[in-house]
């Protein structure tokens, strides 16, 4: 064998498992890894301006591909900054892996430049977090990372990457690429849903989470269809299903419609697919509750230690969600009758997401989110990080095929622009949104630097409402007229688009919009659409008048 430095050994391993893109904020403790990189063509290096940036786009790439997304850091700082998106890969069930340069082996515990116990910082929040001391055990280190980062329930895995191991010079045998994992779905398990669905007469499906694709989603549907199951997205999963599918019921999570939310409490028969019925998706677990007393639940997952791990499930099913998704297409069972809840329910996610215009509102979102899907294409991927404005296209831009949302569950700030940065190099034939409030945009928003440096092609839409507008809706909620922290002094964003080398137009009425997406649509590279709001105008049907109201 030929010896090869550590640095050489990752990259091969990586390209050897069919990795074809990281992310990174270049750090002088993995620069044997750069090396590597130089010479691995089949590998594209996406150099970021900020480590939460890099992870949320490695993040955004392991969601759009079912891959592990590739993330480089380096200590200290640039590991900590990249924790954010390490949390939002925790709680998404995202696969990725996170590199993080370390300092040289023999200075480890005496608080060196930059030095942090990696495993300790990353373990809560990771499958799995481990430092690779020896440059002969990276391939079965990597290989591991793979396993772990994409089987049961997918997650982040943290590798510290000690800056010495990766120049030593070894000879390392390598591991041959991971082959997926897919757990068939014991066919008495399904046999058992089918005569637990022909006992309910109110069932309801909540889908996606976990292990979902393109593949769980188009079996899912037919299934759901065929049978009239009203089908039910958990909170930021609404491409789980294609939209237009003839029962799918609308997101649950923050703004649920309320007849939705209604179905879900009167269902008789719950059959949760991939969620892991967390507090957003039911409510701070009061939608259904952990023990359920009243409805069945039939909880389907690719992890076992998560059947039972909160919610009591009266049939776990521990199953790939394609392999339980096809199975249950092709299920013949001709004495199971049809309901007719799944039409009644998509009549009323078609009713709640076409919007009505407010008078006496100068910029209405509502209507915006309408023109955007005349003018957009069904593949549009939308993507948003967390805060006020989230809500109009969560209720109602209609999401096509997966991946089509790129929204974090945790609810972390600054994840729309890195991850429609992301978006927009891996699917270049189509149209990227991303969608910002003024103080989410600016947490990320010197990932526009990225988007210019890589011809990437997208559509930013930032809601400029002057303040943090979730928490001044929570403050007018519990002290009203007390605003403290919430108030925001933003730039011109239009200068700010042009400074990046892209264009940007200035909408403050309703009118006003449509032109200039039309105008957008028209251009590449960076447009910016920078809409101003009433922060009065808090959400899609509430003011702040009402919550002083309350």
């Amino acid at each position: 064998m030929t010896l090869r430095t550590g640095g050489r050994i990752l990259v091969d391993q990586l390209r050897i498992q069919g990795c074809d893109r990281i992310f990174t904020v270049p750090g002088e403790s993995f620069l044997a890894a750069l090396d590597a990189l130089h010479d691995t063509p089949e590998i594209e290096t996406i150099v970021c301006r900020q480590e939460g940036g890099v992870a949320y786009m490695a993040d955004a790439d392991g969601k759009m591909t079912g891959r592990p997304g590739v993330a480089f850091v380096t200590r200290g700082p640039g590991a900590t900054n990249a924790s954010a998106g390490v949390h939002v890969a925790f709680q998404d069930s995202t696969p990725m892996i996170l590199f993080v340069g370390d300092l040289d082996r023999a200075d480890r515990d005496r608080e060196g430049f930059q030095e942090v116990d990696f495993t300790a910082f990353f373990s809560p929040i990771a499958k799995w977090a481990a430092r690779i001391d020896d440059a002969k055990r990276i391939p079965e280190y990597v290989a591991r990372a793979y396993r772990v980062a994409t089987a049961g329930r997918p997650g982040p895995v943290v590798l510290a990457i000690p800056e010495d191991m990766l120049r030593d010079e070894v000879n390392a045998l390598d591991r041959p690429p991971v082959p997926p994992v897919a757990e068939m779905p014991d066919p008495g398990a399904v046999s058992a849903l089918f005569e637990l669905l022909k006992e309910a007469s109110s069932p309801v499906a909540i889908v996606g989470g976990a292990d979902w694709s393109p593949r769980a989603a188009h079996h899912f549907a037919n299934f759901a269809f065929r049978h009239g199951i009203p089908v039910a997205a958990a909170f930021r999963r609404q491409d789980s299903i294609d939209n237009t599918c003839g029962v799918y019921a609308g997101q649950l999570g923050y703004g649920p419609n309320p007849k939705l939310r209604q179905r879900i409490r009167d269902a008789d028969l719950v059959i949760a697919v991939g969620a892991r019925l967390g507090e957003s998706t039911t409510d701070g677990y009061k939608l259904i509750t952990p023990d359920h007393p009243d409805q069945t639940l039939v909880h389907i997952h690719p992890d076992p230690n998560e059947l039972g791990r909160v919610y009591h499930a009266d049939l776990p099913i521990c199953a790939d969600m394609g392999e339980f998704a096809e199975m249950v297409d092709e299920w013949n069972d001709p004495d199971l009758v049809r309901f007719s809840a799944g039409e009644d329910a998509h009549s009323d996610w078609l009713e709640w997401s076409e919007p009505k215009p407010r008078d006496g509102v100068a910029l209405d979102l509502g209507p915006c989110v309408a023109a955007m899907r005349e003018k957009l294409p069904a593949n549009t991927i939308i993507c948003n990080g967390a805060g006020n404005f989230s809500g109009w296209w969560h209720r109602y831009w209609h999401y096509g095929v997966m991946p089509t949302q790129l929204a974090p569950t945790s609810g972390t700030m600054g994840y729309g622009l890195p991850a429609a940065v992301a978006a927009a190099i891996r699917f270049k034939d189509r149209p990227v949104v991303c969608v910002a409030g003024d103080g989410d945009f600016l947490m990320n928003g010197q990932e526009l630097a990225t988007a210019a440096q890589y011809n990437a092609s997208l559509i930013v839409i930032v809601v400029d409402n002057g303040a943090y507008g979730t928490i001044r809706m929570h403050q007018e909620r519990d002290y009203p007229e007390r605003i403290s922290a919430t108030a925001l002094a933003n730039p011109d964003f239009v200068k700010l688009s042009e400074a990046f080398g892209g264009r940007g137009w200035r909408v403050e009425n309703t009118a006003d919009f449509g032109p200039a997406l039309d105008d957008a649509i028209k251009s590449d590279g960076i447009r910016l659409l920078h809409c101003l709001t009433d922060v009065e105008i808090i959400t899609n049907s509430t003011t702040i008048a009402k919550l002083r109201a309350r």
